[in-house]
């Protein structure tokens, strides 16, 4: 039976789930219907926009095969750079979203419990003393070092938590300091290796250059089936954010939710960094958006962070090809512009509470 506190706090708390600009189920349909077509507008950019632009007629003609020139273009460069950026823009994006609400922490990414440097240890791995050089071939290093990094931090940091009692400080604190020794051994290794430094530095800046359709098609089942486990965590996650004693008063199982969305959060993050490179602010800021667009209900926040990872990843990627003679990596141009629309959805989260 649900305890009376439980059950007083969890009452308050879903009604503060309704609140923000879409409070009603059609207003956050309308809301994901908005995101799905700019989306789509920007994958037709990401597809027509490069070295070579293709007009119209020659992007369907391309996409149809019945020009062999735009073809080649498309299917061998473009739509697989596309493919790589939906997937990891999504699962960034989503992973953040479960972040925020594992740990309790609205500055939480997906770099917590050492994924990104898990994943970059096993490139560095691979390039150093595998002697691999393509990317479709460390990316499956990548993902396998993030999914070992995600599933050790996440059991030190329970064992940690329920020594200490600490909490989501714990995992917070275990996750930094994971990240911290991983991040020390990447660069262990690079140190005596400079050949492969200078093809991780390519890696690590985050791009979708050079991405081609064996990178999408390796890391496409982990992202969907990340996104499915992170569906099904949903009515767990809108339990868990009011607190661990109001969920298990709801009825909800904490443990299982937190190592179900700890898992999801290791494969989304761990695939999206070895294809990409660890990419920021995606992870960080668009679950702030989808948050403030659709309320704090975890379904809608999903459904629409599965479009606005995407569309702020490709959107910098796109721009990167245009705005100097060569290419700005995605994951610069990514920091350019999350930094100010993060600091934007701040000063109007303290202006509304205020």
């Amino acid at each position: 039976m649900p305890f009376p506190a439980a059950r007083l706090r969890s009452d308050k708390a879903r009604r503060s789930l309704k609140a923000g600009p879409a409070q009603t189920a059609r207003g956050r349909t309308l809301t994901i219907t908005a995101a799905t077509i700019a989306l789509g507008l920007i994958v037709i950019a990401s597809l027509a926009i490069g070295a070579r632009d293709l007009t119209p007629a020659e992007l369907w003609h391309g996409l149809t095969r019945t020009d062999p020139i735009a073809a080649a273009v498309l299917w061998e460069q473009r739509v697989p750079r596309t493919a790589v950026g939906l997937l990891a823009g999504a699962g960034l994006a989503v992973a953040g979203v479960l972040m925020q609400t594992l740990t309790r922490n609205p500055l939480a990414d997906p770099r917590i419990f050492g994924v990104a440097a898990g994943a970059s240890l096993g490139v560095v791995i691979g390039l150093s003393v595998l002697g691999l050089t393509g990317i479709g071939q460390y990316v499956w290093l990548g993902i396998a070092g993030a999914l070992a990094a995600g599933l050790i931090g996440y059991a030190v940091s329970t064992v940690a938590a329920r020594t200490t009692g600490g909490g989501t400080v714990t995992y917070a604190l275990t996750g930094a300091a994971l990240d911290a020794s991983l991040s020390a051994m990447v660069y262990a290794v690079l140190a005596t290796d400079v050949h492969s430094f200078d093809q991780y530095r390519f890696w690590a800046v985050g791009s979708l250059a050079g991405r081609d359709a064996e990178v999408a098609w390796g890391m496409a089942p982990f992202l969907l089936g990340g996104i499915a486990l992170a569906l099904l965590t949903a009515r767990g996650l809108d339990g868990l954010q009011l607190g661990a004693e109001a969920a298990a008063g709801l009825g909800h199982r904490v443990g299982l939710t937190r190592a179900a969305a700890a898992i999801t959060v290791a494969l989304l993050t761990g695939a999206a960094v070895a294809a990409a490179g660890p990419i920021g602010f995606i992870g960080l800021a668009i679950p702030h958006l989808a948050r403030w667009a659709v309320g704090a209900t975890h379904r809608g926040q999903i459904a629409l962070s599965l479009m606005l990872g995407p569309c702020m990843l490709l959107t910098a990627d796109v721009i990167g090809r245009v705005i100097v003679p060569g290419e700005a990596p995605a994951g610069i141009i990514c920091a350019v512009i999350g930094a100010p629309m993060l600091i934007a959805l701040v000063r109007r989260a303290r202006t509304v509470t205020a």
